[in-house]
This record gives structure tokens, sequence and C-alpha cells, in this order.
């Protein structure tokens, strides 16, 4: 599945627009990450264990876009962005989206 930012795709065409298609996941650290990050966060720098919760999250997120894509017949997402927000003080949720389209080789 090509999955791109871009509204087109060097080389091929669009087909068909299939509609949009998005992924979502939250996520929270547990107690022990928190206390972790918290304690970082006092002496400045990378919190490395918030860095890797939203990497995951954003492949899990992307994940399960490519997998709605899949199930509409799409071979392709253009235009893919991310959206993110909190909810509560304790969980994140990530957001994939753009729009499912068949993509023809030129």
């Amino acid at each position: 599945m090509l999955v791109v930012t871009t509204e087109n795709i060097a080389g091929y065409r669009i087909e068909r627009v299939l509609g949009q298609v998005f992924g979502v996941t939250v996520r929270s650290r547990g107690i022990g990450g928190n206390i972790t990050a918290s304690l970082r966060s006092v002496f400045g720098g990378e919190i490395k264990e918030y860095t890797e919760m939203i990497e995951d999250a954003r492949k899990a997120a992307i994940d399960r876009m490519i997998q709605n894509a899949h199930a509409m017949g799409a071979n392709a997402v253009i235009m893919m962005r991310f959206d993110s927000g909190e909810i509560g003080q304790t969980m994140s949720e990530i957001v994939a989206y753009g729009t499912a389209v068949v993509a023809e080789k030129a």
C-alpha cells in the first residue's frame, strides 16, 4: 500500500477516489513510565518514554488506516496526515487520516 503526504503520486494516476480513511489509537503510559517521565522533565531534555509511546501510537494508527483502506478496495492513501490530542492528563489520541484511492502506474 502506497501512503503519501502529497496530493499526487509520482508515476501514478488516480483512477478512483474511494473516500476518507483513518486509523485511531489511544495510549497511556503506565505509572512507572509516568514517574520516570516526571523525573526527566525536572532536569530537561527528551522524555524518551513519551517519545517511544508516540512513535508506537503513530505506527499503530497508520497500520489501522491501511487496514481500513484495504477494506475499501484502495491500493494507496494520498494526503496522509496525523492529528493528536489529549484525553484527560494521562492519555494521548493519535489519528492517521487521508484519502483512499485506486492508483495505476502511468
